[in-house]
């Protein structure tokens, strides 16, 4: 018995040390790629293989074997890109959008949403319709400040009551529980604008107990109200005094009056950071911004309320002077009706597309007695180009700046949307780095990938790395290119070769597969 259990105990030893030696099954391995690890290094050369949802070993793997090997010469290969500012949750929840191509097709694995204030204060709510219908890329949330403020105080333009403020302070602790990756603020919209800077201050610092963000769309990117540089002081003020790391988000000089106004805006996230703030931004590659028609031109005192109570303020005679004097010098700070494209307009959708200027003229109208026509039937959204060009420029070189597209991705084929919904990401790449060589292209895939993943704690994928997970994209250099455009922005990307999301192929030889493999991620997990 001793001599048969001795030969066993030789015999398994035997057999581990064969297996140690032989080659290993993978699930994929993708070999002979130019590889950018997304912390801005050169690429390598270096084989990657992938088991489960995980990178599971890089090196040399000549002796290793998978059920997929994937040949990338000439192509290069990257983590997945992070959409840092998306509003594409209403998308995803439906099942007519929910495979998520239009990011597929940029190279986007994960979008954070619930921004500008605006989306779910039930996280886990939204998260089960997210995954109702199957996910395409992963999703993390925001809690929203603007709804946990109209929940509790509605649309009124006054300060908090203490028990108001305990009431958003419970909501805002839920969240973070729950899994929120921070709080999002849209202080330009209403009920946001209404908000002083002392209440945002008290909600982050429960965000700051979690190391969760405050991503802002500030107070005013141009000059309507407080200034641009002024809305940039608040939210480091914010972060100074809570601890909260802080995101301006989708960073522009908005108007001609604030064109220049880039290089004081860099010199003070410069400063604070050197204080030890913790101060960040994000971008998207273009001259255009979008936004609803009412907040970007309608002074806020007469949002109060809402957009009823706006239209009941346009029945008064002395009220409606007032607005139409306002946003007629709104009008003319952004550039003049020409600047303005109507993006879409479900009560008259013949308009969308066109320049105010075009309609105006053609109805034989003055374009601010024209805005109110259009605002007493609905509620237009427009796109309107007025981002001073060197300071976009500016912005994007800055390392502390991260991608984001503030795509909606709720109108695959209706509308006229923003062309950032189909090709931030390859623009940003093909346009500002390979093209105009701006920035370098490490610079560039570091913005979309592990600068982004480090700022919002999800420190298991933006990278390559074994044991992270393999989120991942191979793109064609020579083919890699964005066709949306402002009058025809229903044009996917192209140039993605394969995409995986949690080590699943969601694009394979530039073809969608179908898979749904995304996740609802939370803070911590």
């Amino acid at each position: 018995m001793k001599i048969t259990r001795n030969l066993f105990l030789s015999a398994l030893a035997v057999l581990m040390l064969f297996a140690s030696c032989s080659t290993t099954d993978y699930d994929t391995i993708i070999r002979n790629g130019y590889v950018f690890d997304g912390a801005g290094n050169p690429w390598i050369y270096t084989d990657i293989a992938i088991k489960g949802d995980k990178i599971a070993a890089m090196g040399s793997l000549k002796n290793a074997s998978a059920k997929n090997e994937i040949d990338a010469t000439g192509f290069y290969v990257t983590p997945g890109f992070i959409d840092s500012h998306s509003h594409s949750n209403g998308g995803l929840s439906s099942p007519e959008l929910s495979h998520a191509q239009p990011l597929l097709a940029q190279g986007i694995t994960t979008v954070i949403v619930n921004q500008c204030g605006g989306g779910a204060i039930d996280l886990d709510n939204q998260r089960e319709s997210l995954l109702e219908d199957g996910l395409g890329v992963n999703v993390g949330q925001l809690v929203p400040h603007g709804a946990i403020r109209r929940r509790v105080m509605g649309n009124d333009d006054r300060k908090a009551e203490p028990e108001e403020l305990e009431e958003m302070k419970e909501l805002v602790r839920a969240a973070m529980d729950y899994g929120a990756l921070g709080i999002s603020t849209g202080l330009f919209y209403i009920p946001g604008y209404f908000t002083p800077t002392w209440e945002i201050t008290e909600l982050s610092r429960i965000v700051a107990e979690y190391g969760g963000v405050h991503q802002s769309h500030i107070r005013d990117e141009a000059n309507a109200t407080v200034g641009f540089v002024t809305s940039v002081e608040e939210v480091i003020e914010i972060s100074e005094n809570s601890g909260v790391t802080g995101i301006i988000t989708h960073i522009k000089a908005g108007s001609p009056p604030t064109w220049g106004s880039s290089e004081e805006v860099v010199r003070k996230i410069a400063e604070a950071r050197e204080r030890g703030v913790e101060i960040f931004t994000d971008q998207y590659p273009y001259e255009a911004l979008s936004t609803g028609i009412i907040p970007q031109l309608v002074p806020a005192w007469a949002q109060e309320g809402g957009n009823d109570k706006l239209r009941e303020r346009l029945e008064d005679p002395e009220l409606l002077e007032r607005i139409i004097y306002e946003t007629r010098a709104n009008l003319e700070r952004e550039g003049g009706a020409d600047k303005v494209q109507f993006r879409r307009f479900r009560n008259d959708p013949s308009i969308e597309g066109r320049r105010l200027s075009e309609l105006a003229e053609e109805r034989e109208m003055d374009p601010t007695d024209l805005i109110i026509e259009l605002i007493r039937e609905g509620s237009p959204s427009i796109v309107l180009f007025s981002i001073g060009p060197d300071d976009k420029e500016r912005f994007m070189i800055q390392r502390w700046n991260m991608t984001g597209s503030d795509g909606g991705y709720v109108e695959m084929g209706e509308g006229v949307p923003h062309p950032r919904n189909y090709g931030t990401f390859p623009r940003k790449i093909r346009k500002y780095a390979m093209e105009e060589n701006l920035l370098e292209l490490e610079e560039a895939l570091r913005s979309m990938t592990s600068l982004t993943s480090s700022v919002f704690g999800l420190h298991d994928r933006g990278a390559l790395r074994p044991g992270l997970k393999a989120d991942i994209v191979i793109f064609d250099p020579e083919t890699l290119t964005d066709r949306a455009t402002y009058s025809d922005p229903h044009q996917l990307s192209e140039g993605m070769v394969y995409v995986f999301v949690n080590g699943t192929v969601a694009i394979s030889e530039r073809e969608f597969t179908g898979e749904l493999p995304g996740r609802v991620l939370k803070k911590g997990q």
